[in-house]
């Protein structure tokens, strides 16, 4: 406890969101950061990076704290390599917060795979350092009951697999219900520490990470179930283009979209190329407000065969 004359320690720390694929993760870590930092979609796994936020909160006590949200893939049975890499992730970010967050949607009963992944959760927590919080997401999309019911159900699915959580917060990253909640929660538990980040960052993704994700949550709207996990993105350029006035500024983006087969190519360009026209058109606008200047956006889609079953392409592709 701080004595008297003494300012309010500083906290800081890391609190990662797990859940299954699609449950409102990154729309959660948006809502708390405070602006986009991860890309979203209606496609399951769309998060493929651990995506770091930054929070700013006071305590209660009049200090300052700094909450580094670890946003991960969703966790499910892999099928390819990249399957099995992207769940690595998870385990790794689990072993390496102050705080888990375990996501259960409030729209969708507890099933199988979220008592996996509290077993592991539970089996891998440090019980000695780590707390584990449990956020009902997308309580905007539950019906009547839904919300207290899934909370009842997260207390049992922890009692049944030994998960021992320190609070459940009811949250909604569309509508913000339960953030400043959720948010005061997590820093509740974090130890006493130094700032992690300068105070203009809040978040921790390298600018080419960033256009690829705005292009590849473009490319994601509105295709067919069996294309997503076949997108990969690539940033392969960022170039002021020369002899501009500086009253015109404009950059030169060079991006490309892999996918696995021929017809998924088709698909990605569509019809005289209009689908990748429509995709150019949204993706320019993120990119342009991320780099705060008017960009040209060259798009080109490759095929790299089986790419997600395949160690080196994964490497050159960053995974």
């Amino acid at each position: 406890m701080s004595g008297e004359g003494t300012a309010p320690a500083y906290r800081s720390g890391f609190a990662c969101l797990v859940g299954r694929p699609n449950v409102g993760k990154s729309t959660l870590l948006n809502a708390l950061v405070g602006e986009k930092v991860a890309i979203t979609s209606d496609k399951p796994q769309t998060t493929r990076r651990s995506i770091r936020g930054v929070v700013r909160r006071e305590t209660p006590q009049g200090g300052q704290a700094e909450l580094v949200m670890v946003d991960t893939p969703g966790v499910h049975r892999p099928k390819t390599l990249l399957g099995e890499r992207l769940n690595d992730l998870v385990r790794d970010s689990i072993a390496e917060v102050d705080v888990v967050t375990l996501c259960l949607p409030a729209d969708a009963q507890v099933g199988p795979g979220d008592r996996r992944l509290a077993a592991q959760v539970a089996e891998q927590v440090n019980r000695g350092r780590t707390k584990v919080v449990v956020a009902i997401t997308r309580t905007d999309l539950g019906r009547g009951d839904d919300t207290p019911q899934r909370l009842l159900q997260a207390q049992q699915l922890a009692t049944n697999v030994g998960l021992e959580v320190a609070d459940f917060v009811p949250t909604s990253g569309e509508t913000n219900d339960g953030i400043d909640t959720l948010a005061d929660v997590l820093v509740s538990h974090l130890p006493a520490g130094p700032p992690l980040f300068p105070l203009e960052q809040v978040h921790d993704v390298p600018i080419e990470v960033l256009i690829a994700e705005l292009v590849r949550e473009a490319a994601l709207d509105g295709v067919r179930d069996e294309l997503p996990h076949s997108l990969a993105v690539v940033t392969e350029e960022i170039v002021p283009r020369e002899e501009r006035p500086e009253s015109r500024p404009l950059t030169d983006v060079r991006v490309l979209v892999y996918v696995e087969r021929d017809s998924q190519k088709a698909i990605v360009i569509g019809k005289k190329g209009e689908r990748l026209k429509y995709v150019g058109t949204r993706a320019r606008r993120g990119i342009e407000g991320a780099l705060g200047v008017p960009v040209h956006l060259d798009l080109r889609v490759k095929v790299a065969k089986d790419w997600q079953r395949d160690p080196k392409q994964l490497r050159r592709l960053g995974f």
